[in-house]
């Protein structure tokens, strides 16, 4: 069993700081040092997980092979470091506390008093140290929220006792706010020494500090903030606004992060990494002269963090063919047949994003009916595919009240209908077809190209499907169905015989896009709409 070591991240001041980034930036360059890394995310709500959680109050739920709904960060870790995540990868305070009340509940204690400390800090610490099992070198673990907050004071107390467990083995890296005070002219150390004093009130001294500012820190800044919060000169890491996060792993290691980590546990720090390949990728999305317009259609467009997954792969795919994608968030609420036309002019293709429930879906379905009489590339992505299905048998089926049994339970014909697995379903938390399933492709499928494969395997995270006793009528009149489920029969993927590039998947392929290895379909509709062009 390898000697692990274990990185906790935590934040200050406020939150949305990039503590996800960092955490990503330095296991991307760790990696490049030769070490195995992989992270997790300990979040502060009483939630079992995000599954539940409005887009518009948390971003994008993230879903992981083994079918786990977590954090949008845990998709961060995987595109920087091409690391798959797992269900052990994103703990909540809800699962911590459930874990702790079921033991009671059968008599694991023996009759004890079931308290905060010892109780649930040890069930953190024994989930912080679950991946330190699994022959990693280190164990990012980032800590959601923000010090001070109540919640969060359990991690914090966690990884006090930790530094005392693992004596050597642990360091604590503490991302905070330098803000810049235009009247002044300033750069203000006060709330960092604020946040670092209360770490250290709870009994953890953080051995590094990333500061996060909009300006260059002078070597006065630093100095003064190595002075009052008990820290190395070279301990103090400046974080500076970036033009593309995936430029921060560069600026990280120009700022030496990975060698202050190393230097921390007293591990020999050899010739920087050169990263050609990351360097490679990030001048291209910086400096790519092919410009690509592309109308992201949703219901979520006032919060970007929902569509996350989905904006990062179209820019690797971007990257991929040296071009660059404007991605323009439309809500889908706002498009009629009688304005789309106008909405949708001069773009280069169109992505119509997943979700729930029936608010946006004619706007949906009246921006697929106009792509696909016009020629213009489509992708459409769960919710997405389904709402192609729906307007494909009103409009060209001639079933004029075609619908989804989740917006219109009643509909006399409804061609996306409720799985039957899910029909017996009460509870909604963690109860939908999650996680990786595969895929048979046919070799007559646009996507083949791009995949190289008839069997593939891709995540999901829905209830309802194409309903197949519509199947052979769809196929007769254009509307093929060229991706299977081998075991369920379910339909995959949907596209248009006689269509430029149109084309419905039931998966969610945004989930497994990295930096060095865009995903097939992106790539896929990205060449269909820079031939467009």
């Amino acid at each position: 069993m390898k000697n692990t070591n274990y990185i906790f991240i935590t934040g200050g001041v406020t939150s949305s700081l990039g503590k996800g980034i960092i955490s990503s930036s330095l296991a991307k360059l760790l990696q490049a040092r030769g070490f195995s890394v992989t992270i997790q995310k300990l979040d502060p709500y009483i939630n079992i997980d995000p599954g539940t959680l409005n887009p518009y109050e948390h971003g994008e739920c993230f879903v992981t092979d083994d079918g786990a709904e977590t954090d949008l960060d845990l998709g961060h870790y995987e595109r920087f470091t091409d690391v798959r995540t797992s269900q052990a990868n994103n703990v909540t305070t809800g699962r911590i506390y459930q874990s702790v009340i079921d033991k009671e509940r059968r008599g694991d204690y023996l009759g004890k008093t079931v308290q905060v400390i010892p109780h649930i800090t040890d069930e953190i610490k024994r989930r912080i140290r679950l991946l330190g099992k699994k022959e990693y070198d280190f164990v990012i673990t980032e800590i959601g929220g923000t010090v001070g907050d109540i919640e969060s004071f359990p991690y914090i107390e966690a990884i006090r006792q930790l530094k005392w467990d693992l004596e050597g083995k642990i360091a604590v890296i503490h991302l905070t706010l330098v803000p810049y005070l235009a009247a002044s002219k300033e750069l203000k150390t006060k709330p960092t020494q604020n946040s670092v004093k209360m770490l250290l009130e709870n009994g953890v001294q953080p051995d590094i500090l990333v500061l996060r500012t909009e300006h260059s820190l002078t070597k006065e800044v630093r100095e003064k903030v190595a002075r009052f919060c008990n820290v190395t000169l070279s301990s103090v890491i400046e974080s500076i606004d970036a033009s593309t996060i995936y430029e921060v792993p560069l600026l990280m290691q120009r700022e030496k992060l990975d060698e202050a980590v190393l230097q921390k546990f007293n591990i020999p720090v050899k010739a920087k990494p050169e990263l050609k390949e990351w360097k490679s990728v990030v001048a291209k999305i910086k400096n790519a002269k092919c410009k690509l317009n592309i109308a992201l259609v949703g219901k979520y467009v006032e919060l970007p963090d929902a569509y996350k997954s989905i904006n990062e792969s179209l820019i690797h795919a971007g990257a991929g063919i040296d071009c660059k994608p404007k991605i323009s968030l439309l809500q889908s609420e706002n498009i009629t047949d009688k304005n789309v036309a106008d909405i949708l002019k001069g773009f280069d293709g169109v992505l119509v994003a997943p979700g729930f429930g029936h608010r946006g879906i004619e706007g949906k379905i009246s921006a697929i009916k106009y792509v696909r009489e016009n020629n213009i590339p489509f992708l459409g992505i769960c919710l997405g595919m389904q709402c192609a299905v729906i307007e494909f048998a009103r409009n060209v089926l001639n079933l004029k009240d075609a619908n989804s049994t989740e917006m219109h339970q009643n509909t006399p014909y409804p061609v996306i209908d409720l799985m039957d697995e899910q029909k017996t379903v009460i509870n909604l938390g963690g109860t939908m077809r999650l996680g990786a399933y595969k895929c048979k492709l046919s070799k007559k499928s646009k996507l083949f190209s791009e995949y190289k494969s008839e069997e593939i395997s891709e995540r999901h995270r829905h209830r309802y499907e194409f309903n197949n006793k519509y199947l052979k009528y769809f196929e007769n009149n254009g509307m093929k169905a060229t991706g299977i489920n081998p075991d369920s029969e379910l339909v995959e993927i949907v596209e248009l015989e006689e269509h430029k590039w149109f084309t419905g998947v039931q998966f969610h392929p945004e989930y497994k896009s990295t930096v060095l290895n865009p995903h097939p379909v992106f790539i896929s509709f990205l060449k269909a709409c820079k031939t467009k062009k």
